[in-house]
């Protein structure tokens, strides 16, 4: 064997990467790295920042509903591309990849659930499904939740999330609008609470009806609420937008939303409400309702200092 002769090296080199998820994440709010495991215990929220990740759908009926105690109703009602619409491709394409996605057969899941002991109407729009765009069953689901709550006589709680009416069902869509609108507006004569979560991102059509409708509109920290996405605003306006123009805190400053609540506060903070707003019994005397005002206006005050 020669002096400069060639050896195979006696160390393994490994020389295809292995591409796999670690378990860390770098946060959208801080850049900070936080593992996965620590952010799934800390309700999708980082715990160095704050900042509020997007739940699936069974996280956020977890999050509200008692364990156990959600009931969903209307499945029956599914979508169908009644247009026949096509763009870069067929609606009925995008639906049966969705469905194939979630194992969702649309966006909106309704029921009845209890929430702290508290028998309540639950929507949840889900943003996995083509980004929780409200199309016609959608709006049908809501509005027969709406008037379960009525017949059941119990309060109403929507969580939103979603990109506005769905494009593919054009002038079907936006007739939801005025439909969920008009139940609400029943509701409210009925004397029941509607309250509104709006989590980010909650836009267009969804925002100009049902969502900024309720007695009491929460938002979740930093969540996007707008009609139009800035981008288009500033196309169209030809300027830019001021500094977190759309997001929860701007908007809580111009009064268009009640308050902002933390996710790990959010179902205590709704039952509070709900504890408030479903003590009023019609038949109860003024003196009576004026003796236990004072401490209720406490426990508001109490809730109102929780808030972001």
């Amino acid at each position: 064997m020669g002096l400069f002769s060639k050896l195979k090296p006696s160390i393994k080199i490994q020389t295809i990467k292995k591409d796999g998820f670690s378990g860390w994440v770098k946060c959208s709010g801080c850049s900070e790295l936080i593992h996965a495991n620590e952010l799934g215990a800390n309700l999708s929220c980082c715990p160095k920042c704050g900042y509020h990740y997007r739940l699936s759908l069974k996280q956020r009926i977890d999050l509200l509903a008692d364990e156990g105690s959600f009931t969903e109703y209307f499945t029956e009602i599914k979508p169908v591309d009644a247009l026949s619409f096509v763009d870069t491709e067929s609606y009925q394409s995008r639906l049966d990849a969705a469905v194939a996605k979630t194992k969702r057969d649309d966006a909106a899941c309704v029921g009845l659930c209890s929430l702290q002991g508290k028998e309540v109407a639950l929507g949840i729009l889900d943003f996995s499904f083509m980004g929780g765009s409200m199309g016609s069953v959608v709006g049908e689901r809501l509005t027969c939740l709406i008037e379960l709550a009525i017949e059941k006589n119990l309060p109403l709680i929507i969580v939103s999330a979603s990109g506005g009416a769905r494009m593919q069902e054009s002038v079907l869509s936006l007739m939801q609008m005025a439909k969920t609108s008009a139940a609400l507006a029943k509701l409210h004569e009925a004397r029941l609470p509607y309250i509104s979560v709006l989590t980010n991102p909650t836009t267009g059509g969804v925002t100009a009806s049902f969502a900024t409708l309720g007695d009491i509109i929460i938002a979740e920290p930093d969540a996007l609420i707008a009609f139009a996405g800035p981008r288009v605003v500033e196309q169209t306006i030809g300027q830019k937008l001021p500094p977190r123009a759309q997001k929860s805190e701007f908007l809580l400053e111009k009064g268009m939303i009640d308050c902002i609540v933390k996710r790990s506060s959010l179902k205590s903070t709704i039952a509070s409400f709900l504890d408030f707003l479903m003590q009023n019994d019609r038949e109860m005397k003024i003196d009576h309702l004026a003796q236990k005002m004072p401490e209720r206006l406490k426990k508001l005050l109490k809730i109102a200092e929780t808030c972001v």
